[in-house]
């Protein structure tokens, strides 16, 4: 897919430098920058996913749990 963004001058002075540097196209740069971006977000949303529901067997009341850890902080 071919899309139009609108680059700041001074971004766009740093993306042309990083390209020349490391023998990329700007596309390349760019589609890379776009799959960083994503990889960062990934782990919160499954991190949810995979978090909830985690005390459902649990033979521990959740609340106790807590109240006896903030006593420690005492």
């Amino acid at each position: 897919m071919r899309t139009i963004v609108d680059i700041p001058d001074e971004q766009l002075k740093g993306l042309s430098a990083f390209c020349r540097r490391e023998h990329l196209s700007r596309a390349e740069a760019v589609r890379r920058a776009v799959q960083m971006l994503l990889e960062e977000e990934k782990p919160t949303s499954d991190g949810f996913k995979n978090a909830f529901g985690i005390w459902k067997n649990k033979k521990v009341d959740g609340r106790k749990m807590v109240e006896k850890l903030r006593q420690e902080w005492e």
